[in-house]
């Protein structure tokens, strides 16, 4: 699913103090249990905006997560069960979360994913 939204930080991070909007280019669904109850849902963002290196993680800016989960309102998914994942799972170009069976069975029926 491919996306272009602009979601902002508001710099209250536990990794980041960093005020800014970030481009999200895609979400990505790269792992779903076999029970299909729990999943990682990566939101990826173009590194021009947001450079982990330089500015840390978006991970636990609470604007940015009310932000993504409005966002996934908007696209018809439910998104009260997705929330940050850890620390260690997050990445240099994606934020990731977890997110349960109300967000995965509407994910399964508005994709085309295949699962193995």
């Amino acid at each position: 699913m491919r996306c272009q939204v602009t979601l902002n930080t508001d710099g209250g991070g536990l990794w980041s103090d960093i005020v800014r909007p970030v481009t999200v280019t895609r979400p990505v669904m790269p792992y779903i249990n076999s029970e299909q109850d729990f999943a990682e849902l990566r939101a990826y963002f173009d590194t021009k905006t947001w450079d982990v290196d330089r500015d840390g993680l978006i991970y636990t800016d609470r604007t940015w997560i009310r932000e993504f989960r409005s966002q996934l309102e908007l696209w018809s998914f439910p998104s009260s069960d997705v929330d940050y994942s850890e620390q260690g799972m997050q990445g240099d170009d994606y934020v990731s979360m977890d997110c349960g069976i109300e967000f995965i069975s509407a994910w399964l029926a508005k994709t085309e994913l295949t699962l193995p």
